[in-house]
Order: C-alpha cells, then sequence, then structure tokens
C-alpha cells in the first residue's frame, strides 16, 4: 500500500492518508467520509479548495507546476 506524505522544509512531514480504492479504509483517499478522502477535509487530496487538493496549491498533486507530495510504501508493501 502507498501512503501520501507532505514534506517540506517549513513544515514538519505530515500523513496524508493511503493511496487506495477501498472506499472503506478509515485512512484510504477513497472513503468520502474520512478525514483523507472527504472533499471537505483539509488533509484531502479531494478537498478542491484546500492545501492538498487546489490546483493553484504549491503542495497539491493537481498543480502541474506545483511540488506536489511525497508518496511512500508503507509495511504492508
Amino acid at each position: 500500500m502507498l501512503c501520501l506524505l507532505a514534506s517540506s522544509p517549513a513544515f514538519a512531514d505530515e500523513y496524508l492518508g493511503k493511496l487506495s480504492e477501498n472506499s472503506y479504509n478509515t485512512d484510504s483517499t477513497s472513503n468520502a467520509y474520512g478525514q483523507y478522502g472527504s472533499e471537505y477535509s483539509d488533509k484531502s487530496i479531494n478537498n478542491s479548495y484546500g492545501r492538498y487538493g487546489s490546483e493553484h496549491s504549491n503542495d497539491s498533486p493537481t498543480n502541474r507546476y506545483g511540488e506536489g507530495l511525497s508518496i511512500y510504501g508503507d509495511d504492508d508493501g
């Protein structure tokens, strides 16, 4: 499973959930009701107005000119 991590010199690393299609996993970016998948959560890449989902944010994977996010594998693979 792959995990998202915001990594910036100005901020400490911040865990942003697991890249997963499992909509029932509480850490999944596909869980529309979880903090990492909700379109309203400030820690979600699915929040188009948030730091990690906005196409204008330097930390967002949807900003083609930004830094994006780091992706790391966890112990499960």
